[in-house]
């Protein structure tokens, strides 16, 4: 490991691996992207709740796109200055001494642990955990589903030698054993977000001792010493310096131009996240949001829903809808909350705003005349309805927000769902040109260190976009709809079991 810089600037390589998709790419000292490849994939899904992925694949996948960018590149292979990594928060996989896995990749969607978290928030005073943590207690976070493993396997929870989320898994097969960074330590929901470190009475309460998770990095250290196969696969590669990976929310935040209080990212993918990224001395966590660090100096506060991109695909194949400019154009000429349907998009459970553990999805309404077509459109104006509730909540938290800036190929694919977002908010929308936010991210942070970006990431150019503005008729329309979604929400509730939800409210 090094604290200081690589000498020369000029280009970074970035990979990125995201729930259902991962990516690699050369980008300039603009933080232009210049050659790529990306890959998709379907996580095992299970009827008790199981969202995994395997680990030896997803290594294998990575590996590839690295060796297609590196072809691609060519003779510019000589000037790559560092590799900067980032992949999604939340995830978990278990390795012995030698680093191999043990366990499979548990993604953030993995519910099994609900009863688990229940459990915990009777023997710990959430509030509190969360005033620290800036997570709740919930299955979507790490303490949840450690405390799974080790009630429901305990002889497979004490093989495991070390703890590691699916990037630094990555990272440790071409360098080794390392340090995670602030970033993916934060949101977690094992790390003090005021100390910096592991959070002691968490980790006395899953049964995890420190040795069992990787040490915390500062935020200018960088990876070398690659191992031999490193080497003799990319040699350019193996003689610069790598960081250790960032959170990708972060990273999406940062390369969309959003790293200020002023300015909100709202990001569907496959799931859905309204962030603000900020420096500050300290982190106060409000309760109803969730905190997370970029770094040690930068905050992100937000909410997320399960359900945005990766519900819309499951209609689409459910109902046999039609494809691309078709569709678009059938749900353009509908007329918002036509249809009769209310919905609750809580497929894959929920996050924010309620963190209720066993939430379902529910469509209200249904008829003889209800078509697949309003289906799909009343999932579409819920979703956005269900993001202006999360809205809501964060801007109590920082009331500074003034624009919001829309990423994410799921969004940013349907000019109709953008207007609905608008109309739903209440406010413009900037649908960023950038399509590839959490990869320019990471490029961004990585020139930061190199000090190649005078005035730091905030003073990065910002990428454009087209402004959506609300329409104010509409916009009522969806304030009604609110209203009869919280209603929704409150007998799906009831019906779940309030002893399963956590404590932060609800719509």
């Amino acid at each position: 490991m090094s604290l200081g810089p690589p000498p020369a600037l000029p280009l970074v390589l970035t990979i990125d691996v995201g729930t259902s998709s991962a990516r690699c790419a050369l980008h300039d000292g603009t933080g232009q992207r210049l050659h790529g490849a990306s890959s998709g994939y379907v996580p095992r899904l299970g009827a008790d709740g199981a969202v995994e992925l395997d680990p030896e694949s997803m290594i294998a996948l990575v590996s590839a796109l690295i060796d297609r960018t590196m072809i691609e590149a060519g003779a510019l292979r000589s000037s790559i200055a560092c590799v900067a990594s980032g992949g999604f928060w939340h995830s978990m996989v278990g390795v012995d001494r030698a680093g191999s896995a043990l366990t499979p990749v548990y993604l953030w969607r993995d519910a099994r642990s609900h009863h688990d978290a229940a459990l915990l928030r009777r023997a710990l005073d959430e509030r509190a955990v969360h005033a620290r943590t800036g997570c709740v207690i919930h299955w979507s976070y790490l303490p949840a589903k450690l405390a799974w493993i080790r009630r429901t396997d305990r002889a497979l929870f004490d093989r495991v030698d070390r703890w590691l989320s699916l990037p630094d898994l990555v990272l440790e097969r071409f360098f080794g054993p390392g340090p995670t960074s602030v970033s993916m330590a934060s949101a977690t929901g094992l790390f003090d977000q005021h100390r910096l470190d592991w959070d002691d009475e968490i980790l006395a309460a899953v049964g995890l001792e420190r040795s069992h998770l990787p040490p915390i990095a500062e935020d200018a250290i960088w990876r070398t010493g690659a191992r031999p196969e490193l080497a003799r696969l990319w040699p350019e590669l193996a003689a610069v310096p790598w960081l250790p990976p960032r959170g990708d929310g972060a990273l999406s935040s940062i390369g969309a131009g959003c790293a200020t209080r002023e300015r909100a990212a709202l990001m569907v993918g496959t799931s859905v996240a309204i962030r603000v990224l900020f420096r500050t001395p300290d982190l106060l966590i409000p309760w109803g949001v969730w905190g997370y660090r970029a770094d040690a100096q930068r905050a992100c506060l937000g909410g997320a829903l399960n359900d945005g991109g990766g519900l819309v695909a499951w209609m689409w194949r459910t109902l046999r809808l039609p494809e691309g400019a078709a569709l678009e154009a059938a749900l353009a000429v509908q007329e918002p909350c036509a249809h009769g349907l209310d919905v609750l998009p809580l497929w894959g459970g929920e996050r924010s705003p309620g963190w209720a553990s066993r939430a379902h999805g529910a469509i209200a309404g249904l008829g003889m005349h209800t078509t697949a077509l309003d289906i799909l459109r009343a999932t579409l104006e819920s979703i956005a309805v269900r993001c202006a509730e999360v809205d809501a909540q964060l801007r109590i938290a920082v009331p500074e927000i003034r624009e919001t800036v829309a990423t994410g190929a799921a969004l940013l694919s349907s000019p109709t769902w953008q207007q609905n977002m608008a109309d739903a908010l209440g406010r413009p929308l900037i649908a960023s040109d950038e399509r590839e936010a959490s990869s320019r991210g990471a490029a961004l942070v990585a020139l930061e260190l190199l000090g190649a970006l005078p005035g730091g990431i905030e003073a990065a150019p910002r990428p454009g976009g087209r402004v959506v503005e609300p329409d104010p008729a509409r916009h009522a329309r969806y304030v009604e709809a609110r209203a009869r979604q919280r209603e929704l929400y409150r007998r799906e509730i009831e019906r779940a079991g309030a002893d399963d939800r956590a404590g932060t409210g609800g719509p």
